[in-house]
């Protein structure tokens, strides 16, 4: 496998969705939870599809060719897939010329393990600030430098529908900081300051506050030194920009279209736009929301540290919401400096047929496999591939072993 990297200098690439807790512990050596393993080892595979032939996925399980076979059927590029333990002891490996290291996120943890590879990447990559994990990757991570973005927007974009400043997210260290943000608000939102996909959530709808929940909101506040509080908006929809920053110069791909459980954890994608059941005046706002927002978002983003500090995908997370009865939206809810999901949905939207919507979503049900999810859903969801692109069906983007409790797929 290795001899493959002659022929142009491959990207390295790692999935390591647990990147925002490892920064916030700011142990190198810090480690995710069995749990969280487990689903960084069942979805290892999922970086593929940004890579080409030529790069390389490093992963827990080299793919059966079974599964190989059957992204085949789509033409997908299919990069090399080496295992991530002895890659890092393969001298050869270790030393062949590559490109860049191409992580879901860099931390702390990520940049030791990756270590062993950098001295044989290209001076590109040599010279880019995510080279060594600095303070300021930190920073530029925190929900704090999201809300910094948020009070610029409030102030640049001259629009009676953006989230008005008395609502805007607050810093808070104790009890009383929590208290007056409930007294102020009634229901509020508490967000740990490094989480992601929807986790570090912790909302607060009715007084008393219950003693479990301030031990572990004050927990977040002992272990993260902070966290925000906001009111808890009645949403509309959500939305991500999706952009690249390259030489300090940001540019927009796309957008994300996400959905949400009742938690405001992340669910999943829609693929090819909003399903039709959505309501036309919300997608309309929000159409004419991003186009006015997104330049003043690239010029405070490009004015930033981040612009300094900062090289590769990330996305800014957007709520249009309900005021009373008229539609706002928080343009800059957060920013995930990293691959995103919805990153990986704009990929995965050229697996489909142009005139066919559908969604993409990770799988994760404690007690039942991906394998059975995967058995149940080919019966009830058959699959139809013309010419190459999902006509309809179910199609499963990582592997469904017998021990996979976490899984990716797409339905059409």
């Amino acid at each position: 496998m290795v001899e493959k990297m002659i022929d142009q200098n491959p990207n390295i690439y790692l999935f390591n969705p647990t990147c925002e807790y490892a920064v916030a512990n700011q142990n190198a050596n810090w480690q995710p939870n069995r749990i969280l393993q487990k689903m960084e080892s069942d979805l290892s595979s999922l970086s593929m599809f940004f890579g080409s032939k030529n790069d390389f996925v490093l992963v827990d399980t080299l793919p059966s060719p079974e599964f190989i076979a059957s992204l085949k059927q789509l033409k997908i590029d299919i990069p090399n897939f080496v295992l991530k333990n002895e890659s890092l002891q393969n001298q050869q490996f270790i030393n062949s010329p590559k490109n860049k290291l191409l992580p879901w996120g860099w931390s702390p943890a990520s940049h030791k393990f990756l270590a062993p590879l950098k001295k044989s990447c290209s001076s590109e990559f040599q010279h880019s600030p995510v080279l060594n994990w600095l303070p300021e990757h930190r920073e530029i991570t925190s929900r704090k430098f999201a809300l910094e973005v948020l009070t610029q927007l409030q102030v640049t974009v001259k629009n009676v529908f953006i989230l008005p400043a008395e609502k805007k997210p607050k810093i808070c260290t104790t009890q009383n900081d929590f208290e007056d943000a409930i007294k102020l608000w009634e229901k509020v939102m508490i967000k740990a300051p490094w989480s992601s996909s929807g986790r570090g959530l912790q909302p607060i709808t009715k007084a008393p506050v219950h003693p479990k929940v301030w031990e572990k909101v004050l927990g977040i506040v002992k272990e993260q030194g902070y966290a925000l509080v906001e009111p808890l908006l009645k949403k509309a929809l959500d939305l991500a920009l999706l952009f690249e920053i390259k030489k300090g110069k940001v540019e927009h791909l796309g957008n994300s279209y996400f959905y949400t459980n009742s938690k405001g954890q992340y669910e999943g994608n829609y693929l090819n736009g909003f399903p039709d059941t959505i309501d036309k005046a919300i997608l309309d706002f929000a159409d004419f929301m991003v186009g006015e927002i997104r330049q003043p978002l690239i010029n405070a983003i490009e004015n930033s540290k981040m612009a300094t500090f900062y090289e590769g995908y990330f996305g800014v997370d957007t709520l249009v919401y309900f005021d009373k009865n008229k539609l706002k939206i928080n343009p800059c809810l957060e920013i995930n400096v990293r691959y995103t999901m919805g990153l990986l949905a704009l990929r995965l939207e050229k697996l489909i047929s142009k005139n066919k919507k559908g969604i993409f979503s990770t799988y994760f049900i404690p007690g039942k496999t991906f394998s059975d999810f995967k058995n149940e859903m080919e019966v009830q969801h058959p699959l139809k591939i013309v010419d190459n692109k999902i006509e309809s069906g179910f199609f499963i983007l990582t592997e469904a072993r017998t021990d996979s409790l976490f899984g990716a797929y797409i339905l059409v």
